[in-house]
């Protein structure tokens, strides 16, 4: 996406934020999308727009990524899904569902896992957010799957967002992206394949609708 075009998103996005604030308590939006959708770029610039200008001490908006609760690699690899690193059923679903469910409501400040993805792991206690901030924005791709546990989230949040480019769209980023990993076109299209773009039909087929869907 180019940069003006992330712009406008941002906006609409922001405008769509302002229009379901809850007038007391927390505002939860989630920000759902299959694999290179780019939801993580949109979330993470719709929190800089809403924080931009803020003299407040505590920020007005929070992020927090879905990808903190990925099971470590050790725990995957014992159970056979190393290869399948980013399917629905190689996160801690449980714990990311009770996390979403503390963030609907003001409480104390509170701290949540980051994913390193140079070092492929999720890191403790890396992400705090203020008992007075009061806009939360969950991103990740599962959010808003019909399938258990994960259709328990839907509960908590006050609105969502779905980015869908479309599959061939998602396919071309894919390869793209193991290719700039050093993965040879083939092994770049294999990889892909077997994993990334399973999860992305996954998402795309399984997703209940939003309450605002950005296409393209």
């Amino acid at each position: 996406m180019s940069k003006a075009g992330l712009e406008q998103r941002t906006t609409e996005v922001c405008d769509f934020v302002a229009s379901r604030m809850q007038p007391s308590g927390r505002t939860v939006i989630a920000i759902a999308g299959a694999p290179a959708s780019g939801k993580s770029t949109l979330a993470a610039s719709l929190v800089e727009r809403l924080n931009g200008g803020s003299s407040q001490e505590a920020p007005r908006a929070a992020l927090l990524p879905m990808d903190g609760y990925h099971l470590d690699n050790r725990i995957l690899e014992a159970r056979g899904l190393l290869p399948r690193k980013g399917a629905p059923e190689t996160f801690d679903v449980i714990g990311f569902c009770a996390a979403v469910k503390g963030l609907a409501t003001s409480g104390p400040a509170t701290y949540f896992p980051s994913f390193d993805r140079s070092l492929d792991l999720a890191v403790a206690g890396s992400i705090e957010i203020l008992p007075t901030t009061p806009i939360i924005v969950v991103e990740g791709n599962y959010l808003l799957l019909r399938m258990e546990p994960w259709n328990a989230l839907a509960e908590w949040f006050t609105a969502s967002v779905f980015i869908n480019p479309g599959l061939d769209v998602l396919t071309r980023r894919l390869n793209a992206r193991w290719l700039k990993y050093g993965l040879d076109p083939e092994a770049a299209a294999r990889r892909a394949e077997t994993n990334d773009l399973v999860n992305a039909r996954l998402v795309l087929a399984e997703s209940i609708t939003a309450d605002l869907v950005l296409n393209g």
